[in-house]
């Protein structure tokens, strides 16, 4: 009789037990995924970090006449979101910069740690009738020297006016190509392509495109920026859409 109640009350000890267990084995198992899913967090880079690509240039970039928001940098960003592209724009245009003042910028430039950086000078060297010379030396040590950063550089071209004559537009013209080409470096030909000397996409100065030339300049450029941006993607081993 002893026994039997001994035994009886160990059998439900046991059966406590067994049932204790049963039922915590879940909460354990959701334990253990969670804590493997955070430690394959930490061991992964984190997608959703932006490539940033800063626009170093001059008021076609800063935005001259128009609102922020309707800046080429700010449409860039909205229209590249709106293809899913994780990409930050960041405006480094100046309105009135030369090609000197753009050289000058470079390392204050540098410290937003841009991933990519689009070269967009020489509208102001040309306007000025400045030594195309002098623009091609500075536009050369401005991707010297963010090459030497580690920066993957895009160049935006620009073609001088024709008032200044057939001798001086082809020295001008061709200093973007001959960069381009000593550096390998994509090379978008003209920034204002579809937009120059159209009054209806031109501010009254007849220089600065308004919103709607804005908005021809962005979609001119896309295809160019996610071209080149695909191509970054896969130079650094991140997914082909940041």
């Amino acid at each position: 009789m002893v026994l039997s109640i001994g035994y009886g009350r160990f059998a439900a000890a046991v059966n406590s037990l067994l049932v204790t267990i049963l039922l915590c084995l879940p909460l354990l198992c959701l334990s253990l995924l969670s804590t493997s899913a955070t430690a394959h967090a930490q061991s992964t880079p984190a997608q959703s970090t932006p490539v940033k690509l800063a626009i170093l240039g001059d008021s076609l970039a800063a935005g001259y006449g128009v609102k922020p928001g309707q800046s080429v940098p700010a449409r860039l960003e909205a229209a590249l979101k709106a293809q899913g592209r994780n990409v930050s724009v960041i405006n480094h245009g100046v309105s009135g910069d030369t090609t000197a003042g753009g050289l000058d910028r470079v390392d204050w430039m540098l410290a937003d740690k841009p991933d990519i950086v689009m070269v967009e000078l020489g509208a102001n060297d040309a306007l000025r009738g400045l030594d195309p010379a002098a623009a091609e030396r500075n536009l050369d040590a401005i991707i010297a020297k963010l090459k030497a950063a580690g920066v993957t550089v895009w160049l935006a071209g620009m073609l001088a006016p024709r008032n200044f004559g057939p001798e001086y537009a082809q020295q001008f013209d061709g200093l973007y190509k001959r960069l381009a080409e000593k550096y390998n470096v994509p090379l978008y030909p003209f920034f204002l392509d579809g937009v120059a000397q159209d009054v209806a996409l031109n501010q009254a100065d007849g220089l600065h495109p308004n919103p709607k030339g804005v908005d021809i300049i962005v979609e001119r450029l896309l295809p160019f920026v996610t071209k080149n941006l695909d191509d970054y993607a896969a130079s650094v081993r991140r997914p082909a859409r940041p």
